[in-house]
């Protein structure tokens, strides 16, 4: 959001606000009571300063942007209606990883998700929609296998892997559905 502008407020910009409200309130950053209030500024607001009154004072919360998995051998799996942090690292010596996106809360435009991976598969399936870059991904052993969708949608959110991969395949896909 933009500090002193002016202009008037987006409703994602209103619902961005109100669902930082509610995660504040959810940590007990704030009482119910106060919650209600700012509520009520974030959604009669009209304008940027009038919504950054409703937000001011709210304490940032980095650790619910960036999320660590990790495990030395075994199993990394994350499917169904899980949700998707800002920044996801994920790190395994041995095991294989498998995300799945498709049916996850992505609330955030851009998602970085970090790999630092030994040996072993890994595999994401991503949202039709999603559009994934791949650049800053480092493998040692085999390339990363990645084939873009013949029809794709804009608007959906845009997935950055990076990291490091030794003995192991990375393979992307977007899910059918």
């Amino acid at each position: 959001m933009a500090e002193d502008s002016p202009s008037l407020i987006s409703e994602d910009d209103r619902d961005t606000a109100v669902r930082q409200l509610q995660e504040a309130y959810t940590r007990g950053h704030i009482t119910h009571g106060d919650m209600n209030e700012r509520l009520h500024q974030a959604l009669t607001a009209k304008t940027h300063s009038e919504l950054e009154t409703a937000l001011d004072s709210l304490p940032e919360d980095n650790a619910a942007r960036t999320s660590t998995i990790t495990a030395h051998s075994g199993r990394i799996r994350r499917r169904g209606a899980w949700q998707v942090p800002r920044v996801l690292k994920v790190e395994s010596a041995f095991g294989r990883v498998h995300l799945d996106l498709s049916r996850a809360i992505i609330e955030h435009p851009v998602v970085d998700i970090e790999l630092q991976l030994g040996t072993g598969k890994a595999k994401i399936t991503l949202p039709r929609d999603a559009v994934v870059d791949v650049d800053d991904l480092g493998t040692v052993w085999k390339d990363t296998h990645y084939k873009a969708p013949r029809r794709a949608r804009p608007g959906g959110p845009k997935i950055r892997v990076s990291g490091a991969m030794g003995f192991g395949r990375l393979k992307i896909r977007h899910a059918r559905r």
